[in-house]
Formats: C-alpha cells, structure tokens, sequence
C-alpha cells in the first residue's frame, strides 16, 4: 500500500499502481496500528463533502460482526455552545473555526494515544468524547466512549489540516490525514438538503450554505495539499445508498 507522495499530480495526491477500491482504504486504514500503538486516522474536507459517510463506513466494514476494535471521534462534539457563540458574538457563523474548542479537540486526541499507551501496565480507562446533535445543534458531553481494547480512532471534521492557532496542534496528534473530495454541485447540494432535513427552509439553507459555509470550505480547500491521501467522490460511499462502497474504479484526479 503506497504511502509517499508522487512525483506527479499535486501535493496529497498518492500515486496509486492501479486505482484503489474501498477494500484498499480499508487496508490501508487496518495498516496503521501494525506496530501496536493506538492509531488516529483523520479524515478532513469541506463541509458537505462526505467525511462523516466515508468514516462510518470505514468504523463499520473494520469492526464488522467482531469484538469492536474502532471508534469514530467526530470533531463536531467539540463546538462551542450557542450560548457562548451569543457572548462572543460569533452565531451568525456557527462553523468557523473559531466558533470551536480546537485546544481541547487537540487534548483529546492527545490523551487518546497516552491511555492506550498505559493500558498495558494499568488496564487503561475508558476515554468519553463530546458528540454532536444535529436536531439541537448542540456539542454533547461524554456521548461517545473509547474503550480501552479501541487500537484505531476515526476522527473527522472541517480543520484537521488547519496550520494556524490551537488548530496547529491537531496535526501532529494523527498518524494520517485523508481529504475527501466531492464535486462542487454535489457538495453545495447535498450541503443544503442536510441544513433542510435539520429545521431550516429552503432559502435559510441556500443562504446558510453559500455565505457562511462556503467561507468555510474555502478555508479547508487550501488545506488539501497537506493530507497524506486524496479520496475523490468515486471512493466515497453514496449517502443515498445507490452505490456500495468498493463497487467501482476509484481514481485519484490531479490537475499540475
């Protein structure tokens, strides 16, 4: 399984022999804990662009009917509140990345590879992550546990691949960073069905995901040269269920 950059294409793309499948992400996922240690798999991408579909996907095909050795860490259970948003003035652009706790995003991650690495001696703990509310829009605090036995964490979200303030120290927290790349249309579509499905009205949606969400993607599209993999939209499961995951050809686009 290829991990090097090529010399071709754009920076984060990997240089495939033969375009990989879905079994091939799932290989390469599998590869990261081989010496051991607690692996941290990241997935970054714009908003819309199918990071926490491909994640699940991944958590469920690596777990499958067996003892669960995977967990799925979002970074959305570490938004900040909409009362602290109110304070800080920052609501009208809930998403941004300072409407986040990315030292304690940063921290948690952190702490999740040192109690793996004490499990050994002690048993280790269980570690809880904040999770996410998408009806309420709300962070929710210890939704999600990590049991001691988890030897790979999926984490996802906007900014892993954010360079500057407390976002710089997510990084180096993870063992590889994979950006999902998904058509624009298709991205801004599915973007705004979601907003929808949650309580706004069609031209609330529209807005929302023009205005402060594309603000946003933006941002994170600067960041795709420093993944380690770019997984293009023919790798990512359909949301909608129409094509199963390693069904077909997934090549890498390149542009330079």
């Amino acid at each position: 399984m290829p991990s090097a950059r090529g010399d071709a294409g754009r920076p984060g793309d990997t240089l495939w022999p033969v375009p990989p499948t879905f079994h091939e992400l799932l290989v390469r996922a599998r590869s990261l804990t081989r010496d051991g240690h607690r692996a941290i798999l990241g997935i970054a991408g714009s908003p819309g662009a199918g990071k926490s579909t491909l994640a699940e996907h991944l958590v469920r095909a690596l777990n499958g009917a067996g003892e669960p050795w995977v967990a799925h860490v979002p970074m959305d259970g570490f938004h900040l509140a909409d009362a602290e948003l109110d304070r800080l003035g920052r609501r009208d652009r809930k998403g941004a990345p300072d409407t986040f706790d990315a030292a304690g995003y940063a921290a948690l991650l952190r702490r999740l590879r040192e109690e793996y690495e004490h499990a050994a001696a002690d048993g280790g703990e269980t570690v809880y992550a904040p999770g996410f509310e998408r009806v309420l829009e709300q962070p929710v605090a210890g939704a999600i546990p990590v049991a001691p036995s988890v030897r790979l964490v999926v984490t996802e979200g906007n900014y892993l691949l954010l360079d500057t303030g407390a976002w710089a120290r997510v990084r180096p927290q993870l063992d590889e960073v994979w950006f999902c790349e998904l058509d624009e249309r298709e991205r801004v579509r599915r973007l705004v069905a979601r907003h929808e499905e949650f309580g706004k009205d069609h031209e609330q949606a529209v807005a929302w995901v023009l205005g402060t969400d594309q603000r946003n993607a933006d941002l994170v599209a600067a960041t795709r040269e420093r993944a380690d993999l770019v997984v293009p939209e023919t790798a990512l499961p359909d949301p909608g269920g129409t094509r199963a995951p390693g069904s077909g050809a997934l090549p890498l686009r390149g542009t330079g």
